[in-house]
């Protein structure tokens, strides 16, 4: 008898994310505030696009909810999930009614959801272009920084004299922020692209350096002992004992190091570079094109979300004893 009421009760608790998108379905039916129809100054006829939206989710999530009855992973998961996903929703549903049908927020600066949805369709290409420039960006600046600040750990954590002249160092170099150096960097370098990449390489070199040489600071010295007992070299203590138990807190510096490059990362796009996620969202600012910048701070929380949800995907298949410790 218990079993079949929680049976009930689940099957009722997934249901929850079908009544919320159904809601927010009807709610998109409403004709939107005249004060958005006012501001459109161009009359420009914009497409249900967030509709569209609601019904995508709609359906993709009509089809997990299908699958959930033969499959025992997915129903757990939605057990679980369903009402974060209904709660999701009614907060997207509430932004509508506020900002859309209401208009209680000013309107130049709180467009309607189908003109943010609509800038997806409508701006992809130069989207795609500043999605492809900052990843590059990102990346380039990461593997400089990641590079620099691992081999700087490993000197600093292996080697005494390196430790005594550069930990000072960067002991006063490191907690300054890297967009601090912006205008030093743009005096240095001819380009500003340049410039982007050393300030994103910063920003990622210190707290790989300090992590790493932390880690390895607290490793045991019986894990080098046994080594050497057994003959081993220094390069075999380095990158099989030392660097291998010091990992944790090496990918703990990575996270750190990843929140703080998107950070000099929309910072160094706004130093001359004409295309970039930071450089859209300012750029559409400056030219009232509000829309704009909400799409572009939607496309940069996803990038984000993404890239740490990498760094943590690759700490749980390296780490497995770690998996499940430091979750995201």
């Amino acid at each position: 008898m218990n079993q079949k009421k929680n049976k009930i009760k689940n099957i009722i608790k997934k249901l929850f994310p079908i009544i919320s998108l159904l809601a927010a379905y009807l709610v998109t039916l409403m004709p939107d505030s005249e004060y958005h129809v006012k501001a459109n100054r161009f009359k420009v006829k914009i497409k249900p696009y967030y509709t569209y939206f609601i019904l995508i989710l709609l359906a993709i999530y009509l089809f997990v909810f299908t699958l959930s009855f033969f499959i025992k992973k997915v129903n757990e998961v939605l057990i679980y999930k369903a009402a974060f996903y209904a709660g999701a929703v009614l907060v997207i549903n509430i932004i509508n009614l506020v900002i859309s049908k209401y208009a209680l927020l000013p309107v130049m600066a709180f467009p309607t959801l189908d003109r943010v949805f609509s800038v997806f369709i409508l701006d992809k290409k130069l989207l795609i272009e500043c999605i492809t420039e900052s990843l590059k960006l990102l990346v380039i600046g990461f593997v400089i920084g990641g590079g620099l600040g691992f081999i700087t750990g490993l000197l600093i954590g292996f080697n005494k004299k390196a430790s005594y002249w550069l930990n000072p160092f960067i002991k006063v170099i490191g907690p300054i922020p890297a967009t601090s150096w912006s205008p030093l960097l743009l005096s240095l370098f001819t380009k500003s692209y340049y410039a982007s990449v050393f300030m994103v390489a910063l920003a990622v070199w210190f707290p790989v350096t300090l992590m790493t040489s932390s880690g390895i600071a607290n490793v045991k010295n019986s894990y080098f002992e046994v080594a050497s007992t057994l003959g081993a070299s220094k390069f075999y203590k380095i990158f099989k004992v030392g660097v291998p138990a010091a990992m944790p807190s090496i990918f703990l510096g990575l996270f750190y190091a990843t929140c703080g490059s998107f950070v000099a990362l929309i910072s160094a796009e706004l130093f001359g570079n004409s295309a970039g996620i930071g450089w859209y969202i300012s750029y559409t600012k400056d030219t009232g094109l509000y829309a704009n910048v909400y799409a572009g701070l939607i496309i940069l929380a996803l990038i984000c979300y993404l890239v740490i949800t990498l760094v943590f995907r690759l700490k749980d298949r390296i780490l497995v004893w770690q998996k499940g410790v430091i979750k995201w």
